[in-house]
């Protein structure tokens, strides 16, 4: 075809009317109402209940503290505006993947999300991890030896129930996001009432106020805030996707920055910012502080129920992922089956659930797998991002869907700030960066090595 972009043909093409055999295996059954809920999961995990210490720790100061909050806020509101346009032009399965294919090229698409998804593997496996602690604290147990074996235990359960299928698994999902939902809203509201019995905690002045260290305390802002942007991975599954997919984009981001702030807020008015930056289990601290022991208990089984969440919204999504690569040759066609009946990618969701159970003899420090984590995630989450100015400019989708306001200086912003934090952690943390870019380095012969497969494979097919 003359003009037509060899690297958009090699993809499929950003503008290509006709969908991918295994996109027409997927039939939508989720509205927007499910989607906002995959949102609000993928979002609130564990990081709400533990990366406040974090901030507290890096700021020094309430009003430094909130500033963060607010600040993160805001960038992941233009975030979720960006890839409300991004998911409301491009509404396929597996997108978050498939858009950075046809806009930029499969080799760069395939290596950042290559190692995203296991990231997100060993991310839900984290979670697991700590959810399982907030059980055991809640069971009154000294030790921690027995977390590995609770976190298998709560993946293995999920994994069980999606398996059964995705309307299985998205109404498992909803009642673990609006449970999250009243559990943080009730907390906030709880701790302004009695707040006065609060006993506040009062340890040595922390570090004082740098650049530094309020980068340092953005890392851990912007890994609790993200999430939101993986839900395109469900575009194929949520019915009528074009308007769908942007409002639960935005519904679910507006549900978590107001929870975030009123969270943030409660815990700072009942412990201080010192005590907030003692308490690595913040949550249970501040409902120890109001309720006592009861409160922490019911807090402590709530934030397991979160950890559970998090991790049933990483199953429902990863798995289209794999099955996007699959499309352009990229993994094994066993990740392209879809079972009609539950839509249930049986291949893929087992190899997520092996990766994940394998992730958990070996997880680290909660602190470091933050900074790992969203190292390689930001980086994927500013190329996704950029997408919209090629969308725009070739005329993806038409102007009937979303467009968002302020284009193009508030997606630049958004791209901007997300690499800041990129650079800071190279900066600061170079081994962590570096283990991250070895992962996604190690994409490149893996995509050759699957382009070269793909290639005999057709070979074979055509002789």
């Amino acid at each position: 075809m003359a003009g037509e972009n060899p690297l958009t043909a090699a993809a499929g093409g950003c503008d290509d009317p006709r969908m991918s055999v295994h996109e027409g295996r997927i039939q939508p059954r989720l509205g927007s109402f499910d989607a906002a809920m995959v949102v609000v999961s993928l979002v609130i995990g564990i990081g709400i209940f533990r990366t406040p210490a974090v901030v507290a720790a890096c700021t020094g100061e309430t009003s430094l503290f909130l500033l963060a909050w607010v600040l993160g806020g805001i960038v992941s509101g233009l975030g979720a505006l960006t890839y409300a346009e991004i998911g409301s032009r491009f509404p396929r399965a597996g997108g978050y993947y498939k858009v950075a294919a046809t806009c930029w090229h499969p080799a760069i698409a395939f290596m950042l999300n290559a190692a995203q998804v296991v990231m997100q593997a060993v991310g839900a496996t984290g979670v697991a991890f700590i959810g399982a602690e907030y059980l055991l604290r809640l069971a009154g147990s000294p030790s921690n030896d027995l977390a590995p074996w609770l976190a298998a235990a709560l993946l293995a359960v999920l994994l069980a129930l999606n398996f059964a299928g995705i309307r299985s698994g998205a109404r498992t999902q909803n009642v673990l996001s609006v449970g999250k939902i009243v559990m943080i809203f009730g907390l906030g509201v709880a701790a302004f009432v009695l707040g006065s019995r609060a006993n506040s905690v009062t340890p040595p002045p922390l570090a004082g106020r740098s650049l530094s260290g309020f980068l340092s305390a953005l890392i851990a802002v912007f890994y609790t805030y993200g999430g939101y942007q993986c839900a395109m991975n469900l575009a194929g599954d949520v019915r009528d996707a074009r308007r769908h997919l942007p409002r639960a984009v935005l519904g679910g981001m507006t549900i978590v920055t107001l929870l975030y702030l009123a969270i943030n807020a409660a815990y700072v008015h009942v412990l201080g910012v010192h005590g907030v930056a003692a308490e690595k289990l913040v949550a249970a601290g501040l409902a120890q502080a109001c309720f006592g022991d009861a409160g922490e208990a019911v807090v402590s089984a709530a934030i397991f129920l979160s950890a559970a969440g998090f991790v049933n919204a990483t199953i429902l999504q990863v798995p289209r992922s794999y099955l996007a690569m699959a499309e352009d040759g990229l993994l094994p066609r066993a990740f392209l089956r879809v079972r009609a009946g539950t839509q249930v990618q049986d291949f893929g969701l087992a190899f997520f659930g092996a990766t994940a159970l394998i992730a958990v003899p070996f997880l680290g420090s909660f602190e470091k797998l933050v900074s790992y984590v969203i190292f390689t995630d930001s980086l994927m989450v500013a190329v996704v991002a950029s997408c919209i100015f090629v969308l725009r400019r070739r005329g993806t989708g038409g102007n009937t869907g979303f467009r968002m306001p302020g284009y193009p200086w508030l997606p630049l912003l958004f791209v901007a700030g997300t690499l800041v934090l990129v650079v800071h952690i190279l900066v600061t943390q170079p081994r962590l960066a570096l283990a991250g870019t070895a992962v996604f380095a190690a994409g490149f012969p893996l995509y050759l090595l699957m382009r070269r497969v793909h290639r005999r494979h057709d070979s074979l097919d055509a002789s």
